[in-house]
Parts: structure tokens; sequence; C-alpha cells
């Protein structure tokens, strides 16, 4: 009896692993071209992600991690999410100017157009591409969000860490998520590629 409990835990472990090794590489060939079973490979990537991760942090980068996840998730994404009919367009708030005027609710920060930043450009093409744009400063104001807004799509502007972690959160809600990583990391004067965003907008919009 013992021995076939070890045999099967031995055999899930086998398994498990080849899964995720598989699943790594599928994610990392992503960043240059399609991939089958996206889907079926982000799944494994998430329920394992904290070991996984852990394992990169002592081994490797997690940036490279959650770039690959992101990108996966992507490419796994892209049919629902253009089907989607409500969407988001959540951005961090460490792309607005130091000086910024804009008050904050519970919502995220309220921008007024001044100027001072992209902010009031992405303001403008959100409402041209039919998004409700809403600059947040973390987790707590995404779940604020999606209570208020009755959204089936969320575009994320975000490094990759961020974009990986609110895209598992919002999976959870029914919430199909598409990713456009910034260009640096930081809290503040972080900078993305704006054309990069308006060709997501372009094609989803076909």
């Amino acid at each position: 009896m013992y021995d076939l409990i070890g045999i099967a835990l031995i055999t899930v472990v086998v398994v498990s692993t080849s899964l995720v090794i598989l699943a790594l590489f599928v994610s990392r060939a992503s960043l240059n071209r399609n991939v089958w079973l996206a889907g079926f490979f982000v799944n494994i990537l998430d329920y394992f992600y904290l070991p996984i991760k852990a394992i990169f942090q002592k081994y490797s980068d997690t940036q490279k991690l959650e770039r690959w996840m992101v990108s996966l998730k992507n490419m796994a994404h892209t049919s629902d999410f253009k089907k989607t009919k409500h969407r988001l367009l959540l951005a961090p708030h460490c792309m607005r100017s130091l000086d910024c005027p804009a008050s904050s609710t519970m919502y995220g920060i309220e921008c007024v157009s001044c100027g001072k930043c992209i902010f009031a450009k992405i303001k403008t093409d959100a409402k041209r591409y039919n998004y409700t744009l809403f600059i947040v400063a973390g987790s707590s104001y995404v779940r604020h969000i999606i209570k208020k807004e009755s959204a089936d799509g969320a575009l994320l502007l975000a490094c990759n860490y961020e974009l990986n972690k609110v895209m598992r959160s919002l999976k959870r809600k029914n919430i199909t998520t598409y990713g456009v990583p910034l260009l640096n990391d930081g809290c503040y004067a972080t900078e993305m590629d704006y054309s990069k965003m308006i060709e997501v907008m372009e094609y989803f919009n076909t």
C-alpha cells in the first residue's frame, strides 16, 4: 500500500516538474513567436507560481519570469479580449508628473488634463477607443474599481511584475486582461511605449 502511495507521489512530482519546465520554455518562446496551448501553460505557471518564483529568486532573475508569463498571457487572452465590450484602461500613477495637481479618490487619481505628463494624452485616446481610464496607486484601488465598473476586459499598463499580479487577480473576477509593459520599473518617472499602446488599441478596435 505504502509502495503504491510512494510511486503515485513520485509520478505526480515528475509529471508536475516536467509540465512546469515545458511551460517555462513555451512562455519564453512566446516572446518571439506564436505558441500552441498558451492558455493551458498559463494555468500551469499560475498554479505553481510561488515555487517557480522562489527558484528564479535564487538562481536567476524574477523579472524574466514575469516577462515570460505576461507575454504568454497576452497570447492566451487575445481572442477573448477581442470579444470584450466594456473595457477598463488601468494605468500606474508612477507615470504622472511629480508636481501633479490632481486629487486622489478611492478609485485612483482624477486626471485634470493639466498637460504636465502623458496622462492628458492617454485620457483622450482612452475615450477615443472606448476605454474607461483609471490611474491607480496600488491593487486596493483595483478592487474598488471592479466593484464600481461592470467591466469584462482590462488593458493594463504597468511593469511586468504588476501586470502579472493584476492579471492573476482579475482572472478570478472573470475579467479578461491584456498587458502593455512599461519601458522601465520604479515608483516615479516611469515611461511607456505610447505607440505600442495605440497599436494594441487599434488591433482590438477592429
